[in-house]
């Protein structure tokens, strides 16, 4: 899915290291850590970081950002425990 609204395969296989990586923007790397900071049992968003991400965004953004990553978060839980497989929407170029 990404490759097709533009996305590299690079910067699809370097999403493991966006933190780091120089594919990523400043806007990307926020947002990539506010979804894993939702995500990642046990970790908070603190009211520090939530004033950086409302440097980016502001509140209708930031509520439909959040509604996005609760989402596919709770599609994720759903399809595991159901067993439901991935649906393959990303192939690396030439593997289609």
């Amino acid at each position: 899915m990404g490759s097709n609204l533009g996305l590299s395969d690079e910067k699809i296989l370097a999403l493991a290291d966006y933190a780091t990586s120089p594919l990523y923007s400043e806007v990307e790397r926020i947002t990539l850590e506010y979804a894993d900071s939702m995500t990642i049992t046990g970790r908070e968003v603190s009211d520090e970081f939530f004033a950086r991400l409302r440097e980016f965004y502001n509140d209708d953004e930031l509520v439909e950002l959040t509604e996005i990553i609760a989402w596919e978060n709770a599609s994720s839980k759903f399809n595991r425990a159901l067993r439901i497989p991935s649906q393959g929407l990303w192939k690396r170029q030439g593997d289609q």
